[in-house]
C-alpha cells in the first residue's frame, strides 16, 4: 500500500533535485499548483495515468517516483 506521506516527501526532493518550482510541475502536469502542493503534503496523490507526466516533468522514471536510489 501506498503511503502517501512519503509518497509526498519523495515528490519534494525530486523536484527540489531538479530545480523546479511546483509551479513548473503543475504546468507540466496541466494541474494547480495546489494540487501539486497536496500531493507534496501527502493530502492527495496524482491520478494513475498522471505518473507518466509527473515523472517526465521531474526527469525521472515513474519507479523513481516511489523507491530511493
Amino acid at each position: 500500500m501506498l503511503d502517501i506521506k512519503n509518497f509526498g516527501k519523495r515528490l519534494f526532493h525530486l523536484r527540489h533535485t531538479a530545480h523546479l518550482r511546483q509551479q513548473d510541475v503543475a504546468q507540466r502536469c496541466f494541474v494547480s499548483i495546489q494540487a501539486v502542493s497536496k500531493w507534496e503534503r501527502g493530502q492527495s496523490c496524482p491520478d494513475l495515468l498522471m505518473l507518466d507526466d509527473l515523472a517526465s516533468a521531474l526527469g525521472v522514471e515513474i519507479k523513481d517516483l516511489f523507491e530511493e536510489n
